[in-house]
């Protein structure tokens, strides 16, 4: 590992660690059956002791995903955003390892609901639309449910931006599920300068993450759900840590400082801020979207210029939900595991992994994020640090334009063996990431 001193914006001057990336041994094959990795990992830049091995291909639009107890994995497809209509049972792929190799022999599609969320729960597989939340009773050894789907929530508003319903689970049977706010930063008229909206209208039942029953079918956001947090402009990554009995998400910030407020940002400090934040949610904190902001580079929130901010006042940001790690600006976390299997090294049983999609907004600094990441914990507590677990997604490097990407990274699901599997939207790759120890 190194570590190098590097200026920032504003004069602020901090570490930064840099993880030394090298390919791992390919090929190679654990006594205890693991399958043998693919001879360059499926592209896959990884620890030493680590590889990868590509489980099925072709997937366009694969999300989030889970695995069953037996192996077999289901993986959501957001499918289209144009014009034309996704095919209908086609919303989730079901894949099947039949002859033990590591690939997926057996292919088949099921329902008509395409988004984001999908989880595994008991005898149910639950997934989500941008306004619903179905769940599908599964039949032991049978890849495919047989019934149609139970609708669990409803109810939750139409909009463009930022309408994927990603949510979680704790232990108590209950459902926490995202609701974006559908702006960038609650503007009644987006142009340069406006103000924002005070109180901002969007907060009411979008921008937070809400609670409900996980077992009751037919509940409506407004008529049975709680808002448990607000302030959130966007998550995607949310998840249960069972260890900590709490729950965590890592929040997409916001953009525009620069197109927005060219008189108080250049274009580095539009690439740059604000950061990307690990939370963890507690019933009532407010993380202060849209009135506040955090840079990574000062270490706190500042009032947005919308509400009279000039990048270092803080206001009553000073009171709003802090992360526990601050990523880099536009990296667009979009999924959270904490790992609890007995493959892996011990060390990352303590702390979490990111996945980020990757930016399409970091001009004219190259794009980043496109990688699994992990933050570390020490007794309990995130250290603050990150470093890149998986990488190589991209490909094409300096990427300065998203469409250049090979790969863009989106969902991460543990295997009953400890295998970690890793999803990609653009190419429609599942991988599978083994430690060998060797």
């Amino acid at each position: 590992m190194t570590v190098r001193r590097i200026s920032v914006l504003m004069g602020v001057s901090i570490a930064l660690v840099v993880v030394n990336q090298i390919p791992a041994p390919a090929g190679a094959q654990r006594p205890s059956g693991l399958p043998t990795c693919d001879l360059d990992n499926g592209g896959l830049v990884l620890p030493p002791g680590f590889c990868a091995l590509v489980v099925a291909d072709g997937l366009e639009g694969a999300r989030h995903l889970d695995v069953t107890t037996g192996g077999d994995i289901y993986v959501h497809v957001r499918g289209s955003r144009g014009s034309d209509p996704n095919p209908p049972g086609g919303g989730v792929v079901a894949l099947r390892d039949a002859d033990g190799d590591g690939r997926a022999e057996v292919v088949q599609r099921f329902s008509d609901h395409y988004g984001t969320g999908l989880q595994l729960r008991g005898d149910y597989l639950y997934l989500s639309t941008t306004t619903e939340v179905y769940r599908y009773r599964m039949t032991p050894a049978e890849l495919v449910p047989r019934g149609e789907p139970e609708l669990i929530v409803s109810g939750f508003p139409e909009q463009r931006s930022h309408a994927e319903k990603a949510f979680a689970f704790d232990e108590s049977d209950r459902l926490y599920v995202n609701v974006g706010a559908p702006s960038n930063v609650c503007m009644e008229v987006r142009r340069p300068g406006a103000p924002g909206l005070d109180p901002c209208p969007q907060r009411v039942r979008q921008a937070s993450v809400w609670r409900f029953d996980a077992e009751r079918p037919g509940q409506t956001q407004e008529s049975d759900g709680e808002q448990f947090v607000t302030g959130t402009r966007n998550i995607v990554a949310i998840a249960w840590d069972s260890a900590a009995r709490a729950l965590y998400a890592v929040q997409h910030g916001r953009d525009a400082v620069n197109t927005l407020w060219p008189d108080r940002y250049n274009e580095d400090m539009n690439a740059e801020l604000p950061s990307e934040e690990l939370i963890q949610l507690t019933e009532g904190d407010d993380f202060g979207w849209p009135y506040c902001y955090h840079d990574r580079f000062q270490g706190q929130k500042v009032l947005a210029p919308e509400y009279g901010g000039d990048g270092r006042m803080q206001g009553g940001c000073a009171d709003a939900g802090q992360p526990l790690v601050a990523f880099p600006a536009h990296w667009a976390p979009d999924d959270l595991l904490f790992y609890d299997g007995a493959q892996y090294p011990a060390r990352f049983r303590e702390g979490a992994f990111v996945v980020f999609h990757g930016s399409w907004n970091r001009a004219p600094l190259e794009q980043g994020g496109y990688q699994v990441a992990f933050a570390p914990q020490g007794d309990g507590e995130f250290t603050g640090r990150y470093e890149t677990f998986a990488a190589g997604f991209a490909v094409t490097s300096p990427l300065l334009s998203p469409q250049d990407a090979v790969h863009r990274p989106v969902g991460i699901a543990q295997g009953p063996d400890g295998s970690l599997y890793v999803t990609s939207d653009v190419g429609g790759t599942v991988w599978r990431i083994i430690y060998t120890g060797t």
